[in-house]
Order: structure tokens, then sequence, then C-alpha cells
């Protein structure tokens, strides 16, 4: 299994709560498909672009009262209506979806941060909206863990997205560990390539290990689903560095074996993180 932020939904676990199945299954059918046009098939930028706004149009129409034109945001306008849920997330997401189909590289950390800020964070915010545990402090941990493990993933995609034409590891860290922007189509681990991934790595476990209180602080079965997806993120960066950084060759992702660990490690967790 590997981490991919939209697969973090936990539509088929067991511990979420039956009568939340439809509202979350509805919400990820949104972010599932709406990240589809944007990334797959061969369509063109112009059309990608077109069938997103067709996606903020109906955003729109449930924002106004109007019934929504397909079933996709029929099912969203009940949810959005039954939980009373800000229609900002959705928002969000489209921008950053928006985003994917026109910028190829980040200059820096914060506006990679800003970027993960709306592709993933709403994530994470539309689901504490839907067990109501929305306050301040919980929603500066959830962005945490969601901003963690976009990076994580695209630590593990190093070598998918350079086939797309996209860097998602800021240039100026590429830069100043001496690895070329230019040449990164044809890159090979090495010395340079492990200090740049050991620098990565270690930010996004920083930013992971700075949430992960919140799911000591959140009761019952959400809880427990978010100490296995923090677990889970914490694990894949150390495949990484297992593989010596090496993600060209192999995609670090995560066997039964680590599932074992992981569950370990997230029925000990509150033995080893501080409750803030």
């Amino acid at each position: 299994m590997a981490v991919d932020h939209y697969e973090n939904f936990p539509v088929a676990s067991i511990l979420l709560p039956r009568r939340l199945v439809p509202a979350v299954e509805a919400i990820y059918a949104f972010a599932r498909s709406a990240d589809d046009i944007a990334d797959e098939g061969d369509a063109s930028d112009g059309e990608r672009l077109a069938a997103l706004a067709a996606y903020r149009a109906e955003l729109g129409r449930i924002g106004s009262g109007a019934a929504p034109l397909t079933p996709l945001f029929q099912a969203l306008a009940a949810v959005v209506a039954q939980y009373d849920l800000s229609l900002a997330p959705f928002n969000d997401l489209l921008s950053a979806f928006e985003q994917d189909i026109v910028v190829k590289s980040y200059a820096h950390f914060d506006a990679l941060l800003d970027y993960c800020r709306r592709s993933a964070n709403p994530v994470g915010r539309l689901m504490l909206a839907l067990y109501q545990e929305s306050t301040p402090a919980r929603l500066v941990q959830a962005d945490a863990i969601c901003s963690a493990l976009q990076l994580i993933n695209f630590l593990q995609d190093v070598a998918v997205d350079r086939l797309k034409g996209r860097i998602y590891i800021p240039l100026d860290d590429l830069r100043r560990h001496g690895v070329d922007p230019a040449a990164l189509a044809n890159w090979r681990a090495g010395p340079a390539w492990s200090a740049l991934m050991a620098f990565e790595v270690a930010r996004a476990r920083a930013l992971m290990q700075a949430g992960a209180p919140l799911a000591l602080h959140l009761p019952g079965r959400i809880g427990w689903e978010l100490r296995l997806v923090v677990q889970g993120g914490l694990r894949i960066l150390e495949r990484i560095e297992a593989a010596s950084y090496d993600v060209f060759e192999q995609r670090p992702v995560l066997a039964w074996r680590d599932w074992c660990a992981i569950a370990g490690r997230a029925l000990t967790m509150g033995r080893r993180l501080p409750i803030e």
C-alpha cells in the first residue's frame, strides 16, 4: 500500500461509523473525480480547466441554493446541507487541481506548502467537520498531518512525477544540494540526492509529528483511524530511508509486515507522544 492523499479517505474502513459512510463517499467522489480530471487521460489543458470550471459552477449552485445538475453534486449538496459544511474546502481543492494543470514546479517550500494547504488540508478539515471536532487547535494539527501526507506522497512519487514533467521538491532545495532541476528526468540516486532526500524526509517527519497529537485528542474511531494514518505516513518515510533514498528504481510502499508495525505503534502512540 502506498500513501496517496485521496486514498486516505476512510471510505471502506471498519473504523468509520456507518452513519458517515454516505457523506465520506460523496466527498471522496468529488475529490477523486476532480483530481482525475486534472491528472488522468489525454485531454488538453484547456479541456481539463473547462471541466473543473464546470465543477466550480456546480459548487456555486449549491452555495446559492439552486439544484445541482449532476448526480455527483446532488449527492454532495445533500451532505453539505446535512452537516452544514463550508464550501471553502471544496473550492480550495479545485484551486489546487487547476494549479496542477498549469504549474509544474515550485521555487521554494512556502509555495509548495501553500499548494498543500489547498490540495491536502481540506480533506482533514472536512473530516473534522463530519465528526464535529473542528476546534481551532485541532484544525491546525489536522493541517499539519494532511500537508505531511502530501509531502510524503511527493517523495514517493519523484520518479512518477518527473515523467509528467512535474517537480514537487522545491527548486531552491534541489539547487542547494547540488541537484540540477533540468537534469532531474535522468537523475540517479547518489550522495547529492541522498543529502537532499534526507533533508526532505526530516522536514516531512517533523510536520507529521507536529500534528500527531491530534490522534490522541480525538475520541473513538476517528482517533484510531488517524493513528493508523499518521503511523503509515511515518513508516513510508522509514521505507524511503531504508532504500537509501533511491525512489527511482522502486516506489516505496507498505507491505503487510509494515502494517503489523504500524498497528503496534498505533496502539502505543499515547506512551510516546506528549498530549498537549
